[in-house]
């Protein structure tokens, strides 16, 4: 391990695990363990994993003006989040390009909180600085003082009620991208969840798969402790240990970008995430003014970025050395994101999954490659591509979605 890179409060855990180790945003992390990443991705779409994410950073944004601030520096419009909720949106720069992604949260008119991508937490709490122009904000980067951890899939409530306090109160009218709680024991919603030895955490119902589950935010005394609770707990019930690799299959299979991947240093636009962009009905233009808005102006020569599910499990490697080529074989663009979904195949000409109600039995999931390309023109949905890496190639289909019947937003009383 490089002297200069930083761990999290589980990394012992995850060398003693024997977990496959790398950097990833200046951070020691595991990739995967010997269960492999195969195992790994299909245990969150049958019951449940848990994955350290507390390379993660937060950033609290505080004060009168809080909220001026952020609905000026983030692409999504604030002004209808409530309190308890939280809601995902992108920082851009003056050319429109997106320095990070982020899930912003709403503790109160004038109390915010920002969790960005691993090693991003002091660039974004200067972005902010520089855009508070003596604003009444007080911003302060967390990074390294909160630690994180997700447990993910269909059997994450059940596994956690035993863990915390008062679970029905606590699952009670908690909806997707709804949060309860909070990690600092001196904040006003401190209490609302606790662990049964009174740690508090804040719960939030999100994450970066697609599937069900919480992402967990408390002490870094804290987590090792929960971790292993988890564990044991969801131990008969199928839960494992996942690293990276499953999370990157899981969030691309989900159709969820990799900030620095899929998103970044060009125009945030003609992507499947428009969402996190205050269109118009008629999406001819914003419904607020925002930091980028004013280059985010289609023009000739822009990019697009679609998703696309190859044929078999094959991939190709991801970046500019990979071309995607038209039916005449030209190329007209490269490949961001390239996975396989191991919890995915092809069926009577639809994607189905492991997870799909009343699957048939003699359906076989085999894994399909997926991911993003990017590319010079429009396509439509069915169109066929090539991807080139050197000599290997694989033959794709545009798509507007790719895993079916994620789990992410079904009620939470299904899953008790």
């Amino acid at each position: 391990m490089n002297t200069g890179t930083k761990t999290t409060p589980l990394h012992q855990w995850h060398l003693d695990a024997g977990a496959h180790m790398a950097d990833f945003g200046g951070y020691d992390m595991p990739l995967w363990y010997a269960t492999g990443v195969k195992n790994e991705h299909l245990a969150v779409l049958t019951s449940a994993g848990i994955f350290d994410t507390s390379h993660m950073a937060c950033i609290t944004v505080d004060g009168k003006d809080a909220f001026a601030l952020l609905n000026y520096c983030v692409t999504r419009n604030l002004a209808p989040l409530a309190e308890g909720r939280c809601v995902y949106g992108a920082f851009l720069d003056e050319k429109g390009h997106c320095l990070d992604d982020a899930l912003v949260y709403k503790f109160a008119d004038t109390g915010f909180m920002v969790c960005v991508n691993a090693g991003m937490g002091e660039s974004i709490t200067a972005h902010l600085v520089a855009h508070a122009n003596h604003k009444d904000v007080n911003i302060a980067d967390l990074s390294g003082k909160i630690a994180k951890m997700d447990i993910q899939g269909v059997n994450a409530a059940r596994i956690l009620s035993s863990l915390i306090q008062s679970p029905e109160k606590v699952f009670d009218h908690m909806p997707y991208f709804s949060f309860k709680g909070h990690f600092d024991s001196g904040h006003p919603g401190a209490g609302a969840v606790k662990l049964n030895d009174g740690t508090p955490v804040l719960l939030s119902r999100s994450g970066y798969t697609g599937e069900f589950g919480f992402e967990i935010f408390l002490a870094p005394h804290a987590i090792v402790d929960l971790w292993q609770d988890v564990l044991t707990t969801g131990k008969d019930l199928g839960l494992t240990a996942c690293g990276l690799g499953a999370r990157d299959s899981l969030r691309a299979g989900a159709c969820l970008p990799l900030s620095h991947q899929d998103i970044g240093h060009y125009k945030f636009i003609n992507h499947p995430w428009d969402f996190s962009l205050p269109y118009t009905p008629d999406k001819t233009g914003f419904t607020k003014t925002f930091l980028g808005s004013d280059a985010l102006v289609p023009e000739p020569g822009d990019m697009f970025v679609f998703p696309f599910a190859g044929n078999s499990l094959r991939k190709v490697a991801a970046g500019e050395t990979t071309g995607a080529y038209d039916h005449n074989q030209e190329q007209i663009g490269h490949v961001l994101t390239c996975v396989t979904d191991m919890g995915i195949t092809w069926h009577d000409g639809r994607i189905v999954s492991i997870a799909s109600p009343n699957l048939s039995d003699n359906i076989k999931i085999k894994g399909i490659a997926c991911g993003f390309v990017m590319v010079s023109r429009q396509l439509q949905p069915g169109t066929q591509l090539t991807l080139k890496e050197g000599k290997r190639t694989i033959d794709v289909s545009i798509v507007q979605d790719i895993r079916p019947d994620r789990t992410a937003r079904k009620k939470l009383s299904y899953f008790i």
